[in-house]
């Protein structure tokens, strides 16, 4: 149990209704990576494809485009209402099911390849362990998934007034669409245990420098790629 006396934190999502969703939106631009992976897993021969909180449907999009038998999941409806006319309007198809990724809806060995990108650290740590084994589960022998998760060196984790639900989980409190939204933090030893049933092809530690009001920010979160 956590410090909160549950046995995991309720998963939420973001509030996608005050987020601008046109096409300048970065929630709408592929990620950096994302061409990377497009690019690898399409050499790995890999078909199927899981956006596991897809938000407003960059990635699904961007696979859906590209060939793959592409999924998109996440607990928005309003995301995912978004991404279905997104792709709607491009003349794609993708598979879009609401859902809590504590328990995915899918048959075991579903997917050779998933993404999720900032996404499974929004539950504290017996939610993250429980997601990592939907991971597994739903994984084909061989695939491959990449996910991000907060480090412990970013300024999140050091925020004091922000509630601390266990050793690795804040709620976060600054006002806007992950307002309330559970936070997990992680450092390397931590994430070797986590994805100790993987192999483990890289683990990258990123830090993201930003302007705002005059000053600069930045912001740490690892990068892993593992495959089952």
């Amino acid at each position: 149990k956590n410090l909160l006396g549950v046995k995991m934190v309720k998963s939420k999502g973001w509030n996608w209704k005050i987020v601008k969703d046109d096409m300048n939106c970065p929630w709408k631009i592929p990620s950096i990576e994302a061409y990377y992976l497009l690019n690898r897993w399409e050499n790995l021969g890999f078909k199927s494809f899981l956006d596991l909180g897809c938000g407003l449907g960059r990635h699904t999009v961007l696979f859906a485009r590209n060939g793959f038998d592409t999924y998109g999941f996440d607990i928005s409806s309003d995301g995912l209402n978004k991404t279905k006319e997104w792709l709607d309007s491009l003349g794609l198809n993708a598979n879009l099911v609401e859902g809590d990724m504590l328990s995915l809806p899918y048959t075991d060995e579903s997917f050779d390849s998933i993404l999720c990108r900032n996404v499974i650290s929004h539950q504290d740590t017996s939610g993250v362990k429980k997601i990592i084994g939907e991971l597994k589960r739903v994984l084909k022998p061989g695939g491959e998934c990449y996910l991000t998760l907060g480090s412990k060196s970013t300024w999140g984790f050091k925020q004091t007034s922000w509630p601390l639900l266990d050793e690795n989980t804040r709620l976060r409190m600054e006002e806007g669409p992950e307002y309330e939204i559970p936070h997990f933090y992680a450092d390397y030893d931590l994430i070797k245990e986590l994805f100790k049933d993987f192999k483990i092809e890289f683990i990258n530690h990123i830090e993201d420098f930003y302007e705002a009001n005059g000053k600069t920010y930045s912001s740490f979160h690892y990068h892993v790629l593992i495959r089952k």
